[in-house]
């Protein structure tokens, strides 16, 4: 039987290092969001997940150092929880990477006049997930980034710019 003491010290420890890390990640993800054009409920959202890792984690190592939950346990609810998860936000998290993808290679900009299949317009906003492209008549398509990454996605004003960053002849 494990002595309280020990069970309270190891605890406040792994609870230092999973807040620790998890703030790091979390930081690095929410720079990487907002560089990206991530408004603040998307930033806010990303602070709120971090926040519900931590009590999970924390909770999985309580369970874990008191010996309530034996590795191979926690290993497996891990994995399945991990991969529902990652099931239901697939589409989401496609979309996230296309938008960073995007804005990092700087195919597009604001500003852009764009074609993409039936939409043509100017590009109004960049989003994580979409983008907004305004069309002459003032309608507005909302293209989700996987789509504008698959293509084909012709940039008529980007091109100059594209030339010189890519060293294209």
């Amino acid at each position: 039987m494990l002595s309280l003491e020990y069970v309270v010290t190891a605890t406040f420890i792994a609870a230092v290092i999973i807040v620790g890390g998890v703030e790091v990640i979390s930081f690095v993800i929410k720079r990487a969001a907002k560089a990206a054009g991530a408004g603040s409920v998307t930033l806010r959202d990303l602070g709120a997940f971090a926040r519900v890792s931590e009590v999970l984690l924390i909770a999985i190592s309580i369970a874990q150092i008191s010996g309530v939950s034996s590795i191979f346990t926690t290993l497996t609810l891990s994995g399945i929880g991990a991969l529902a998860l990652s099931l239901a936000l697939q589409t989401s998290l496609s979309n996230i990477i296309s938008g960073i993808l995007l804005l990092s290679d700087g195919v597009i900009h604001l500003g852009d006049v764009v074609e993409y299949g039936g939409a043509k317009g100017k590009i109004v906003r960049i989003a994580l997930r979409n983008t907004w492209i305004m069309a002459e008549d003032g309608s507005i398509a909302v293209v989700s980034n996987t789509s504008l990454s698959n293509g084909p996605l012709v940039n008529r004003t980007g091109a100059e710019r594209l030339k010189k960053k890519y060293a294209i002849q």
